[in-house]
């Protein structure tokens, strides 16, 4: 067998053009453009990378971006000073504020300090809550992102087995949460549970989210199954040149799967997508209008 690969890079590619579209619409008809402020604080390189990303899919879908650089001596106090002026910002729809903080920051308490009307990252306890009571909400970006691919290949997941490696409030949690909400029997497992493999074999849907590189190998997967790789791991290459793995053995379980992410080019760009949906939808509810249709 010879796994169906999930173009992860294309299907972005579709929903960004699709909320631009949106944008361009809401802009045309209502004067109203979304915005989003991006908060970066420090210079960690992997994070300046990644808000240059987000901060070019932004300009490329018609959205305003008000991005914030601070210092890496930046005290939680003046950070939580800055969320409240965005917090009252009309022009701000969205506000994420880009992790890992400096140590001298509480991550927790910068989160629930943003609006979570604005909250366009997900992590807002109330957000979290909402998700978890399958209410609507604000739904954090990568589990978002691992429930439209798994639905390119599934039209229904009602029924299915599911199985999340990794626990964390980011990706494990939420996206079981998500799983749960389509009606999937879902199994959380991590680093404490019995015979992993064994457990991973169940699932006619796996989602690896746990950090490790190429720890899923091919005999973990169900014949035919959907494996969804999150995982981002910089390794050593050839020549001495560092290359990216997710935590799946891809090579091993794309023999075995029945469709799979690559890393990169899978989960990775539905993340920012999903960003932009939901900027885009949290300006929407904030101007009292209908969530937009992409």
């Amino acid at each position: 067998m010879t796994a169906r690969i999930i173009d992860g890079k294309t299907i972005s590619a579709d929903l960004r053009g699709k909320v631009a579209d949106a944008v361009h619409r809401l802009r045309r008809d209502r004067g109203i453009v979304p915005g989003i402020a991006v908060v970066l604080v420090g210079e960690n390189p992997a994070s300046e990378v990644y808000v240059r990303n987000k901060s070019k899919a932004v300009a490329e879908a018609g959205m305003q971006a008000f991005d914030r650089k601070l210092p890496a001596t930046t005290s939680e106090a003046e950070l939580i000073e800055l969320i409240g002026k965005l917090n009252g910002d009309d022009q701000v729809n969205g506000i994420l504020v880009q992790l890992p903080l400096p140590k001298q920051i509480d991550a927790q308490k910068i989160i629930a300090a943003i609006d979570p009307a604005k909250d366009v990252d997900g992590f807002h306890p109330l957000n979290v809550g909402r998700v978890a009571s399958g209410l609507s909400a604000l739904v954090p970006c990568t589990p978002m992102g691992c429930l439209m691919l798994a639905k390119t290949v599934h039209s229904s997941l009602a029924g299915f087995e599911a199985v999340v490696i990794g626990r964390s409030n980011i990706v494990g949690k939420p996206v079981a949460q998500l799983l749960l909400a389509e009606n999937a029997t879902v199994t959380i497992a991590h680093s404490k549970t019995s015979d992993l493999a064994a457990v991973c074999r169940r699932a006619d849907l796996l989602v690896a989210a746990i950090g490790r590189p190429e720890m899923v190998r091919g005999d973990w997967i169900k014949p035919g199954a959907t494996v969804i790789d999150v995982g981002i791991n910089r390794v050593p290459g050839d020549s001495g040149k560092s290359r990216i793995v997710g935590d799946v053995s891809f090579n091993e379980a794309a023999k075995v799967a029945g469709a799979i992410t690559p890393v990169p080019g899978g989960v990775g760009p539905m993340t920012i997508a999903c960003l932009l949906l939901n900027t885009l939808r949290a300006a929407c509810a904030q101007k009292g209008l209908p969530a937009p249709k992409v």
